[in-house]
């Protein structure tokens, strides 16, 4: 993935896309500053390249929400663009509909379901689905079963 991103980046300077390259420039910094905690490493490994990842789309849209409140809209519109390059690296979530069927699988295998304890179900289904499925969308799913 750190390869892919950095191959996207010397692309992105012959191409003159100064958008692009900011923002991935922004990332490969962000994963230098990860490394430099992780004394010794060389590379981050894709999940955590996705978390970093992920972490920087959720600070874009936080952005967006807050110059959209601010009156700014050339701001939120450049942030907006920059969430869309962030995003074409993440791998495709889970729609609401297949979270659903995970979990009514999960339910019908023997996992047990109380509502009164939901909130420890939503944890382990997080657990399964790290990197595949939005938390908000398993909560969702998860408190409006049957």
């Amino acid at each position: 993935m750190q390869n892919k991103i950095k191959t996207d980046i010397i692309a992105a300077m012959r191409a003159k896309d100064t958008l692009k390259l900011e923002t991935l420039r922004g990332l490969s910094a962000l994963f230098q500053t990860e490394l430099l905690k992780k004394a010794g490493a060389t590379s981050l490994s894709d999940d955590e390249t996705i978390t970093l990842i992920r972490r920087a789309t959720k600070q874009r849209r936080d952005s967006i929400e807050q110059f959209e409140k601010g009156g700014r809209a050339d701001l939120a519109d450049k942030e907006k663009s920059e969430l869309a390059i962030l995003e074409s690296y993440l791998p495709k979530l889970m729609s609401p509909d297949e979270i659903k069927i995970f979990v009514k699988s999960k339910i019908a295998a023997g996992m047990s379901f109380d509502k009164a304890k939901a909130g420890q179900f939503i944890g382990v289904i997080m657990k399964e689905l790290k990197g595949r499925a939005d938390g908000a969308d398993v909560k969702s799913v998860i408190e409006n079963l049957d």
